[in-house]
């Protein structure tokens, strides 16, 4: 079992800036394609970036295109999501993942991840 643990939410004013980060224990953060998700209430979870075991590759969903960057530190197993000219739309609870394969390049597709942590909530008010 791999635990993912995100922390950095919280309430933000519309174009405030928020920096998301994920941990995880273990030697092996390094070896695997990390993501992060989000569910707005009522709303299916969606993709919002991904990026590949050694931070070269970086996808975005084009909601949040040139607004959030992903970013990870493998000295200290940490992923990152700064968010920046937040939306009330960005308004939903935020998730990382991580991916199936090894050395993989990550992907939008939820099915792609198989452990997840549990969450953290960010709110934009207006």
């Amino acid at each position: 079992q791999v635990n993912l643990v995100e922390s950095g939410g919280g309430l933000v004013q519309a174009g405030g800036s928020l920096r998301l980060s994920c941990t995880t224990p273990g030697r092996t953060f390094h070896w695997y394609a990390m993501g992060w998700f989000r569910q707005a209430p009522g709303k299916e979870r969606e993709f919002v970036a991904s990026i590949n075991w050694n931070g070269a590759v970086e996808n975005y969903a084009d909601s949040v295109k040139d607004r959030f960057t992903i970013s990870r530190d493998n000295d200290k197993n940490m992923l990152y999501l700064q968010m920046n000219s937040l939306k009330t739309e960005d308004t939903a609870l935020y998730y990382c993942a991580r991916d199936r394969a090894y050395y993989s390049l990550g992907s939008p597709e939820a099915d792609s991840y198989n452990y997840w942590g549990q969450g953290t909530r960010v709110t934009v008010s207006s």
